[in-house]
């Protein structure tokens, strides 16, 4: 298995239920703090210090409340 650098991606975790058709966990982070501001991955923006990764089949790799060691 490689790991590939250069994607362009956007996880949010932040989405409202109703506009997406798909089941979504909350962010702990937002969750702790009564929010929706912070985001996973944003492209070309930031990514969360809790980011651990992405496994198959697009679950998050989510380290809250420790930052990612890496």
């Amino acid at each position: 298995m490689k790991k590939l650098t250069g994607a362009n991606l956007d996880i949010d975790l932040a989405t409202p239920a109703g506009e997406i058709a798909w089941q979504q966990a909350k962010c702990p982070w937002n969750e702790v703090e009564v929010t929706d501001q912070h985001r996973c991955a944003v492209k070309n923006v930031s990514i969360c210090p809790y980011f651990c990764g992405v496994e198959y089949l697009d679950t998050l790799l989510c380290c809250y409340p420790d930052e990612n060691p890496h």
